[in-house]
């Protein structure tokens, strides 16, 4: 079937991959991100507001079922998570990993669980022609492997057991309807498909656009999904030309996918190690362009899905030294529907790293604001602060006119422009 067959089929009323489910009114899936970034772990001052672990996410199903997207070093922060969450109870996962390159699996380790005997884990994933059969259990076996690792893989006594599948194999674990398909990257790599009564989630990193086939597998993979993450390491400039080869993608790419597969949210992923937080601001307000829905992911993201729709928050911002105040500032910025605003505000509390504000709007999450501070001092003459921020938190208000909204200044690229 040619991509233009594929998309004929489904304004006939035909669906592809994808599984009709009529979700209870409680149903809610949700989704968490422990690790974000590509390639290699990036422990960086000018990448922590998007997070420097490699790719790693949690996905909870309306049951219950817990699945493990990726074992990259954000894995080591889910496992911690864990184990303090079960208190010596049993965990129970499927974990489902896209392919071998060591940004993928290299947190296997470091995961607390996997070395406590009443946790038991199911992993898939494809047979390597590089490792033969059993290929996913011969890899967690060598990241234990001397002389790379001071104890041995016997040291892990939680219950595994493994499972090889391919693209286009579909199966379900409890509620969930899982689908695999191949992409586009070197030594190979599968996309997946998660069906749940909340809603789908399409999880596609490392993928190169431009091979037909491939192109085709995941627009059928993605299409209607209420969610896309997407590999966005490059930028459109860079995937054409000194990265073209190098199995990665880029935002327009993401773009494209998303209305070609009427898909209703995309979160751009798998972040350069070179990228700093304003490269990916980049990426993400150019998408925002062409597609309205997009997210950049973050670490300590989590998106919720349910039949009311899809709902993103972002993580409570690192603490710092904090000072409670009460400042004059005029703020603009958009809201959710990309409306531009501007409006006198009050700020309650400021550290060096952001501010919380008291705002009568709603700016959308992960959107740029100007924060204008009128600083009090000689009553003879007027100072004022100009700070560029983006918008990490928000708190709605008992009263419509006071609405919580938490901000982190970000580095502004015209410092020599200042109000006096």
């Amino acid at each position: 079937m040619t991509q233009a067959s594929f998309f004929e089929a489904l304004s006939e009323g035909a669906q592809a991959t994808r599984v009709t489910i009529h979700p209870a009114m409680t149903h809610q899936a949700k989704l968490v991100f422990w690790g974000v970034r590509g390639s290699t772990p990036t422990p960086e001052r000018d990448t922590w507001r998007y997070g420097g672990n490699t790719p790693c996410l949690e996905l909870t199903a309306p049951d219950g079922t817990q699945f493990i997207l990726d074992c990259g070093t954000g894995l080591r922060t889910l496992g911690n998570r864990w184990t303090e969450q079960a208190n010596g109870r049993g965990i129970r996962a499927h974990v489902l990993v896209t392919h071998y390159h060591w940004d993928h699996i290299q947190g296997i380790p470091f995961f607390h669980p996997f070395f406590e005997s009443q946790n038991q884990f199911h992993f898939y994933s494809f047979q390597s022609k590089y490792l033969g059969p059993d290929s996913l259990k011969k890899v967690l076996e060598a990241q234990l492997a001397s002389p790379y690792f001071p104890v041995d893989v016997s040291m892990m006594t939680a219950g595994r057991d493994f499972r090889e599948v391919a693209g286009g194999d579909k199966w379900e674990i409890g509620g969930t309807h899982i689908t695999a398909a191949w992409l586009n990257h070197p030594q190979g790599c599968l996309g997946y498909r998660l069906d749940t009564s909340g809603g789908s989630v399409v999880y596609a990193t490392d993928n190169e656009p431009g091979p037909a086939e491939f192109d085709l597998n995941l627009r059928q993979l993605a299409h209607g999904a209420d969610v896309l993450i997407y590999d966005a390491q490059y930028s459109p400039e860079q995937l054409a030309s000194e990265r073209k080869g190098w199995g990665h993608s880029s935002w327009l790419e993401g773009v494209k996918i998303a209305r070609d597969a009427k898909v209703r949210n995309l979160i751009l992923f798998h972040h350069d190690p070179d990228s700093s937080d304003r490269v990916v601001d980049g990426f993400l307000s150019a998408a925002r362009q062409e597609f309205p829905a997009t997210w950049a992911a973050a670490e300590g993201m989590s998106v919720h899905l349910s039949n009311r729709g899809v709902s993103v928050s972002m993580r409570e911002t690192r603490l710092g030294q904090r000072r409670r105040l009460r400042f004059n500032a005029v703020v603009s910025g958009h809201l959710d529907d990309g409306t531009p605003f501007q409006e006198k505000a009050m700020v309650r509390d400021l550290s060096l790293q952001g501010a919380y504000l008291c705002l009568k709007n709603r700016p959308r999450l992960q959107s740029e604001m100007r924060v204008v501070i009128e600083a009090a001092g000689d009553p003879s003459r007027s100072s004022m602060l100009s700070l560029r921020a983006t918008v990490v938190h928000f708190d709605p208000g008992r009263e419509k006119t006071q609405n919580g909204v938490g901000v982190v200044f970000i580095e502004d690229p015209d410092l020599g422009r200042q109000v006096d």
